[in-house]
């Protein structure tokens, strides 16, 4: 197989999605500490995802590998991807308490591995189990309390684990903790499937797949809160083949003044930017003249310099290039318009924005309540986008300008995957385009 990719718009082949099981159960007990933007319904989401996974496959004809059965079926298969696993799994698993009993609970799980099902092992890297064990009074009275360390309530985001660049399969190390443990699933997977891992990156590097968007004949890389200097270095120095590469600086919001940042409302260049085709882009020209952008040459393989005198700002780099820019509102912004799937050039799989608007409207109202010093202006912000959006009934896809660039927009209602605090783009580690 062949993981590689040159362009956001050339025809989508192949992606692989985690569809979300109990881990987002995990999850939504404390929707905030877990990265997500807002408490939303588990079974819908799991439907929405569902239907996203058909729409790929039945409309648009899209190999679709799903992580947890792909993995299960391999080891199932292969004695070699099934010890890998369980190997992992043994790393992972945590037994705290009476010595004895903990003695006992370890080898237990130890001499059955060739009991227990595929399954068994992947939902202990899924939830991170910890047990502790200890003696109660009577013939096998055990006190058992299973504590979920870190579940993995993220994973269904399987964008950001790692970037799939013109050179293969390169390997995030994400920069929060509630999702560092991910990509030891995913890899799991690559590694199976024979795809090329060209780097995994190492500490203090961090790097997330949502900061990368190849374009042909040059490449974005975001920096910023997830994505930092060091590890887009080892992206430059492994990564990509590219001649020219853009690195964005994650912006601050206008609207939110003060020296506190507030990096989740454009957490990735995903968020506030994407390509809807070969001469067309997607995004807040709020922040795209705000995102500062140095830019390198590629001076021999895994070599770049930088062009000192090239700097400029995202709008005015993609402008230059000749794309047009089909610009949103910040409510759209906020909303997730810009975090679409490029099918193919001039085709996006997009999220019906209208169906999200009033949640996020709701959130930041609340934010504001809050720290009005320090969201009041977006709050206000938001509130006249909606009015002036609802007034044009524009809420994207539904802009007049993607018909005029020819962009054939399909909506998909997300409305409580999204409080996951991401879109389809997100939703959908892209493989293979041709």
């Amino acid at each position: 197989m062949t993981a590689k990719i040159r362009a956001e718009w050339d025809r989508l082949h192949r992606v692989a999605v985690h569809r979300p099981g109990i881990e987002m159960w995990f999850g939504l007990l404390a929707p905030y500490a877990s990265l997500y933007e807002r408490a939303f319904n588990r079974y819908e989401a799991r439907n929405e995802h569902e239907r996203l996974e058909y729409t790929l496959k039945h409309e648009f004809k899209v190999e679709v590998i799903r992580l947890k059965e792909k993995v299960l079926e391999l080891a199932d298969r292969r004695p070699e991807v099934r010890a890998q696993l369980v190997h992992a799994a043994l790393a992972e698993m945590e037994f705290v308490g009476n010595k004895a009993e903990v003695t006992q609970a370890r080898r237990e799980l130890v001499d059955n591995t060739d009991v227990f099902d595929p399954g068994h092992f992947f939902n202990i890297l899924l939830l991170q189990p910890k047990l502790d064990l200890e003696e109660g009074v009577g013939a096998r009275a055990v006190h058992v309390n299973v504590t979920e360390r870190t579940p993995l309530a993220n994973l269904y985001f399987m964008r950001d684990q790692q970037a799939v660049t013109d050179r293969g399969i390169f390997v995030s190390r994400m920069s929060k903790p509630q999702r560092r443990k991910e990509t030891s699933l995913t890899r799991l997977l690559w590694e199976s499937l024979g795809e090329k891992v060209v780097h995994e990156v190492e500490a203090p590097g961090t790097f997330e797949g949502g900061d990368f968007i190849p374009m042909k004949d040059f490449a974005l890389v975001g920096t910023g809160d997830r994505s930092n200097a060091d590890g887009v270095k080892q992206m430059l120095e492994h990564g990509l083949d590219f001649d020219e590469v853009g690195v964005v600086h994650q912006p601050s919001h206008p609207l939110i003044p003060g020296e506190e940042r507030d990096p989740m409302v454009d957490m990735h260049l995903d968020t506030y930017f994407n390509v809807a085709g070969s001469g067309v882009v997607v995004g807040s020209e709020l922040l795209l003249k705000r995102a500062k952008v140095d830019v390198y040459h590629r001076a021999g393989k895994s070599k770049y310099v930088q062009d000192k005198k090239a700097g400029t700002t995202l709008h005015e780099f993609v402008k230059r290039k000749g794309f047009e820019i089909v610009n949103l509102t910040t409510l759209e912004q906020l909303s997730y318009a810009s975090n679409f799937l490029c099918i193919k050039d001039g085709t996006i799989l997009a999220i019906e924005v209208d169906r999200i608007v009033k949640k996020v409207l709701a959130g930041l109202e609340k934010e504001a309540k809050q720290s009005p010093e320090r969201y009041n202006r977006l709050f206000e912000q938001a509130k006249k986008d909606y009015q002036e959006l609802k007034g044009s009934a524009q809420f994207f896809p539904n802009k007049k300008e993607l018909y005029q660039y020819g962009v054939d927009a399909y909506p998909i209602a997300l409305t409580n995957l999204t409080g996951g605090y991401g879109g389809g783009h997100c939703m959908t580690a892209a493989l293979e385009r041709s």
